[in-house]
């Protein structure tokens, strides 16, 4: 029977609706995590699919459109009824729509990198968080370069959040703030973002820029021989500006991702290989391809061993604490308190001609800081977002 007849002759598939932006300001780091979610559904629909049922995937796309997001998460809850939804890549998208799913009880994924804190029973999230990427990242560029830090980060929670972390941990280990500046998502033109990094002579900038107008940031810097080390958890590793932009717009980046494409292990090469055969244009497989496609084999394992796709005996499993898949990354496992997945964290430096080293890895690294301030999820239900700055729960 071919894979189609199959289809039409089951009873009932998984259904797995995915919300990402084929379109707006943030398509470009999202098409790469799209297809690795497509991937992974052919690869196991290919094995016999989940329990013996192909899945099924239902696809919107929701341009960088925080309404629309809204709009095509109720659709595949209410219209198509599906078992699990993935989705969102900025924080803002994932903030639009995760009171519908809490308020609908919706098994829901957000397979991103991001500024971390989200304590929700219906929310699982595969990607990096603060104190797996910053925790790592900024006492060693410290040692290496110094304890002045200048932040530049988006205006939304992603940035701000994320900056509250710089902060934190550049206090907890003796440095110093000389600068933080918030931008929004339009800005485009960076002049006197340099004129004040000049002025206040950090050691390093920390970046936590967003978005195709953002970027522009890199070169515009180059241009004005800024010449001070970077630092970021999310640039290079989403958008690949070392491969977009000419050299040296990215000189002396420093990045800490659970993924990127230069990672050389027999896993990630198997996976970029099969990647690669089926989407041989793809410019880049980031980190949060790796992500989504780790994702989609959690939920596999999570539905097997609850022997359904029923939201809550799948949320059991996904809290049962040997959740686990060998990724493109390595090994990840699902901490069950707080529904965040341990990392091995890649230390990446960009050099003048934009060729990347990997200097330093961290193996299994968690995320316990949702521990420290309360979260417990198979024990307390929550939907929360905490920051470094929340008071914890008792």
């Amino acid at each position: 029977m071919s894979y189609s007849h199959m289809i039409v002759a089951a009873e009932k598939t998984v259904k797995i609706g995915l919300l990402e932006d084929v379109s707006g300001n943030f398509a470009l780091p999202v098409i790469s995590k799209i297809h690795a979610t497509e991937l992974a559904v052919e690869e196991i629909n290919l094995k016999g699919g989940i329990l013996g049922k192909p899945i099924e995937l239902i696809k919107y796309d929701t341009q960088s459109d925080n309404t629309r997001f809204q709009q095509m998460a109720r659709r595949l809850i209410k219209n198509d009824k599906v078992d699990v939804i993935f989705g969102a890549f900025s924080s803002a998208s994932r903030e639009a729509i995760r009171p519908i799913m809490d308020r609908e009880k919706q098994l829901y994924w957000y397979n991103n990198q991001y500024e971390g804190g989200v304590c929700d029973t219906n929310v699982f999230v595969t990607g990096a968080v603060p104190e797996q990427q910053f925790s790592t990242l900024l006492p060693w560029m410290m040692e290496k370069y110094g304890k002045k830090v200048y932040t530049i980060a988006a205006d939304y929670n992603f940035g701000q959040i994320s900056a509250e972390w710089v902060r934190k941990i550049v206090k907890e280990n003796g440095g110093e703030m000389v600068g933080e500046e918030f931008l929004p998502l339009t800005v485009s033109q960076f002049s006197q973002t340099i004129q004040n990094i000049q002025k206040a002579k950090p050691d390093f900038i920390v970046t936590l820029l967003v978005g195709t107008t953002h970027s522009s940031y890199y070169e515009q810097q180059a241009a004005a021989k800024l010449n001070l080390p970077m630092a970021t958890s999310n640039t290079v590793s989403q958008a690949y500006e070392h491969i977009r932009f000419k050299p040296p717009a990215l000189k002396d980046m420093y990045i800490t991702a659970n993924y990127i494409e230069e990672v050389d292990s027999e896993a990630s090469n198997t996976f970029k290989k099969n990647f690669r055969v089926k989407f041989p244009d793809e410019p880049y497989i980031n980190q949060e391809a790796a992500n989504a496609y780790d994702a989609v084999y959690l939920y596999k394992k999570a539905v097997e061993k609850a022997g359904s796709t029923d939201m809550v005996k799948v949320r059991k499993a996904l809290e049962s604490g040997d959740i686990c898949t060998d990724g493109p990354s390595g090994k990840v496992c699902i901490d069950p308190k707080s529904h965040h997945l341990t990392h091995n964290i890649y230390l990446a430096h960009v050099k003048a001609d934009h060729k990347i080293e990997i200097l330093k890895v961290w193996n299994d690294i968690k995320p316990y800081w949702l521990g420290e301030v309360g979260c417990n999820l198979p024990v307390k239900p929550d939907t929360s977002q905490y920051t470094p700055s929340s008071p914890p729960k008792s």
